[in-house]
């Protein structure tokens, strides 16, 4: 009788950990003013706030993550020789069908997928991931139409 009351004891226990269940979290919506920080860096923040992992109930099989909409993503800084050196590249399913670009080509032609890339680089490669990855609002200027769901300004 003792070992069974002890096993009874730890289950008791060990089951106060607090889970998200999907439907039940308080998504919100944040403004990232992109001008003048480091491509990276902002990316890696915009990342875990898009994962949940800041909130204390964070799940890792519930989509927690917040909203994130990131205005002046053409202003952007990146260190280093990064732009003549990085590239982008896609392929276009024909024969010798790789297309390689520039990072320096890309930001000034498209400032809205270099951002959307880093941050998607960061995220897991699964179906939540993709979940997370279309809670992210990229633009090049500084407007944006999110203002019904009022967004709060995040300095990151």
């Amino acid at each position: 009788m003792a070992v069974a009351e002890l096993k009874r004891k730890v289950r008791t226990t060990a089951n106060k950990t607090t889970l998200a269940r999907v439907g039940h979290t308080d998504n919100r919506w944040y403004v990232v003013d992109a001008s003048g920080k480091t491509l990276g860096r902002l990316a890696t923040e915009i990342a875990t706030r898009l994962m949940g992992k800041h909130k204390p109930i964070y799940t890792p099989t519930v989509d927690v993550g917040d909203f994130i909409v990131v205005l002046n993503t053409s202003k952007v800084k990146v260190t280093g020789r990064k732009l003549a050196q990085r590239e982008y590249d896609y392929y276009t399913y024909y024969t010798s069908g790789r297309r390689v670009k520039p990072m320096q080509d890309v930001l000034q032609k498209h400032p809205n997928l270099v951002m959307r890339m880093a941050v998607k680089r960061m995220l897991p490669k699964t179906k939540m991931g993709v979940q997370m990855l279309s809670k992210l609002k990229c633009y090049s200027g500084g407007e944006h139409p999110h203002a019904a769901q009022r967004p709060e300004t995040l300095s990151l």
